[in-house]
């Protein structure tokens, strides 16, 4: 007998329904699995098998065969067992083939038919609710994530033998949490953020951080130990505008695909932040495997990548930032295939300007001009070019250090940026842009125009600091935030002349080596 369920697997973050087909017929015993199918969906039989024996049902002396499709698309992992089970069950007459419509379900089963939670519930979830799907069955640790999805009914259940009794009689609990809880989840985890109140003094690197966030400008900060750069870094998320629902989906199906929204985090609720050690590998930064997983680039996505001690990272993991910081996004290729993972993230890096870090104060740094030379070398000249702010941290002044009034709250500088983004949402509405970084030079011609005296400025500094296309284009764009956040339409000669400030690339440090 014939009997069919449908499931759903993820290549990559994109997700696909398949189809599972079982056909139980008379001859000698056996069962067969096919549909491109790799190691893991292959051992799903032996599982499966087993988990029937033990939920107290006989599988027929017969020939059976299993078909996952589409099966020109590999299928990974352990999310079939359930979907094969139960078809089998159906083709057995155990449980009603009506009452297969318009479900989806996935799951892990265990030897003793126990469901256990598997990877990408939630973008499966969201794949079945646009295809018109109503319900759907998933193990009972990912039901919170499924259920974040709205017009779908989730049902999270625990054993085969209960899904089989749902079928029959169409009785479980429901997962669906309310919009409202969600929203007082936001509201607590942004509380809970760093404050920029805690920051005394350095006012030109609150002011750079603040121009980062309003245009999502990569950010480098360049100081002596101690100065308060990793400071400044972790409290960047609390100035950032608070995720929408649809991006905290995006976020969380990326999370959920890596396997790391844990039971009672249905949902990515804040901006992620992100500070990996320096020693980490290049495939744990872009992502890698046999069948790639999403890397840290991806994981930071809408959210900030904290690079501390950037000289030392690794010099080709570092190059790996070249096609992230331009195209937003990070393409591995494999011979199974060509994966695309979002990477749209803030980058905000934080270096010493010399191995002692204390240069160029010569009374406290000992360093050599060629060891200061080779320190700074280690980050080349293309990733510097694409870093949009570079600002200097200077040791904190005692006075400034002791006062009790603190400095301006991260609220306050949130306003201000809000007001900035609101100005960019109006000026790229049906753009498909989102932030004054994204532009590209169509974009800078059209949204950036100049007026003459401005434009003989930048003619002059593209030639005293002989900056490169890119750098030009990027003093142009952090200017347009500036306005922005003076609430300016017009980019004015002071906007130009703080932006070019920025591109320190060109100036104290790394001038002396090219």
């Amino acid at each position: 007998m014939y009997s069919t369920v449908i499931s759903g697997g993820i290549r990559g973050i994109c997700c696909y329904l398949v189809q599972v087909e079982v056909d139980t017929a008379q001859g000698l015993p056996g069962f067969e699995m096919v549909g491109y199918l790799g190691s893991e969906v292959k051992e799903a039989k032996e599982r499966v098998r087993v988990a029937l024996k033990n939920a107290g049902f006989v599988m027929p002396a017969g020939k059976i065969t299993v078909n996952i499709s589409p099966a020109d698309i590999p299928k990974e992992g352990t999310a079939y067992d359930l979907p094969v089970a139960v078809a089998i069950l159906c083709s057995m007459e155990e449980v009603p083939r009506e009452s297969l419509g318009d479900l989806l379900m996935i799951g892990e089963l265990g030897l003793n038919g126990e469901l256990r939670p598997v990877r990408g519930v939630l973008p499966v979830v969201r794949k079945a609710k646009a295809a018109g799907f109503s319900r759907c069955i998933v193990p009972k640790e990912n039901a919170n994530e499924g259920a974040v999805v709205e017009g779908i009914d989730v049902y999270g259940l625990t054993h085969l033998q209960e899904v089989v009794a749902f079928l029959k009689q169409y009785k479980a609990p429901v997962f669906s949490p309310a919009q409202a809880e969600f929203k007082k989840i936001f509201r607590e985890q942004q509380e809970k953020q760093p404050d920029f109140e805690d920051i005394q003094g350095q006012e030109t690197v609150r002011r750079a951080a603040e121009i980062a966030a309003a245009g999502f400008h990569h950010l480098l900060m360049i100081g002596p130990p101690g100065s308060g750069k990793t400071m400044i870094a972790k409290r960047m998320p609390s100035i950032l505008p608070p995720m929408s629902m649809e991006e905290s989906l995006e976020v969380s199906t990326i999370y959920s695909v890596a396997g790391l929204l844990k039971e009672k985090q249905s949902l990515v609720c804040t901006r992620p932040f992100l500070s990996p050690h320096h020693t980490i590998s290049e495939h744990a930064l872009a992502g890698g495997g046999r069948v790639p997983r999403p890397g840290v680039l991806s994981l930071s996505h809408r959210g900030v990548l904290f690079l501390d001690e950037l000289t030392e990272f690794k010099r080709s993991t570092l190059e790996i930032l070249r096609q992230p910081l331009e195209d937003k996004q990070v393409q591995i290729a494999r011979s199974s295939g060509t994966f695309t993972y979002p990477a749209s993230c803030l980058i905000v890096g934080a270096m010493n300007p010399c191995p002692c870090g204390y240069y160029p104060d010569r009374s406290r740094c000992s360093c050599s001009q060629s060891e200061t030379d080779r320190y700074l070398h280690k980050i080349s000249g293309p990733v510097l070019d694409r870093m949009d702010i570079v600002t200097e941290t200077k040791k904190v002044d005692i006075a400034k250090l002791n006062d009790e009034r603190g400095g301006e709250s991260s609220a306050d500088m949130l306003r201000r940026i809000m007001k900035a983004r609101k100005m960019q949402e109006e000026r790229f509405r049906g753009t498909g842009l989102s932030f004054n970084a994204d532009m590209g030079p169509a974009q800078v011609r059209k949204y950036c125009p100049l007026e003459k005296e401005g434009q003989q400025m930048m003619e002059q500094l593209f030639s005293s600091m002989n900056l490169s296309a890119r750098a030009y284009h990027k003093i142009i764009k952090v200017a347009r935030t500036i306005a922005d956040l003076e609430q300016s339409d017009r980019i004015e000669r002071r906007h130009l002349a703080e932006a070019a400030c920025y591109r320190r690339t060109d100036g104290k440090y790394w001038g002396r080596q090219r």
